[in-house]
């Protein structure tokens, strides 16, 4: 139990030391962005093309494999980098409106569901049928990290801890296009990693927000709003 804890605490001061340092790195490069007229909106816009782009090329992994999923590594992190600057120009600019953030939110999940598609085809292709499962696995699990975040924000309580937020599953899914050529293997272990912290992050926040309304002196038992 103690080196749960102990491996627990290592994490979260991995997590928050990049996290620190990609707000700080934004935080400078987004100065320079104010002064323009690039808007929000075109930085989502352009975030979510480019990750579209990335899927794609990396769909076609079987014509030159160094050369599509690296490139498309490549575009899959410039495309998310943007998605991390829009919401920082809007913020920085005072130009965040609610569909802004709407539209941000929304085009994040577009991105990343379809890179994850495509690598679901992959492993298709290649007869993989378990990391196939876990490719569907991962889809769901991210887009659920995100709902239960904006859930329970929507209920005024913070629902954004765990170790899968978005910028660890786009570290993860990067490291596993730019490690496929040398085996597939590889990427399936990235997605499955994926897969595994996507879920635990769901547990954690559901958990999290159970105790917040217990501490709150609620009931846990929210009533279904669909």
């Amino acid at each position: 139990m103690f080196q749960d804890m102990r491996d627990t605490a290592v994490l979260h001061r991995v997590k928050e030391g990049y996290t620190t340092g990609a707000r700080s790195l934004a935080s400078r490069s987004i100065v320079g962005l104010t002064r323009t007229r690039v808007t929000p909106n075109a930085l989502t816009t352009s975030g979510v093309s480019l990750c579209l782009a990335a899927s794609v090329l990396v769909y076609f992994e079987y014509h030159n494999e160094w050369l599509f999923y690296w490139l498309g590594a490549v575009l899959f992190v410039v495309g998310s980098i943007l998605d991390i600057l829009d919401g920082a120009l809007a913020r920085a600019g005072g130009k965040a409106t609610p569909f802004g953030a709407f539209l941000d939110s929304t085009t994040d999940r577009v991105g990343e569901g379809a890179m994850l598609g495509a690598i679901a085809l992959i492993f298709h292709r290649h007869d993989l049928a378990v990391p196939l499962a876990f490719a569907f696995a991962a889809v769901a699990g991210s887009f659920l990290v995100s709902y239960t975040r904006a859930k329970a924000e929507a209920l005024g309580l913070r629902g954004d801890v765990g170790i899968g937020s978005r910028a660890e599953r786009v570290v993860v899914i990067t490291a596993g296009l730019v490690l496929a050529p040398i085996s597939i293997w590889l990427l399936v272990g990235a997605i499955s990693l994926l897969a595994a912290t996507a879920w635990l992050t769901v547990v954690q926040r559901i958990l999290h927000v159970r105790k917040q309304l217990l501490s709150l002196g609620g009931s846990p038992n929210v009533p279904d709003e669909r």
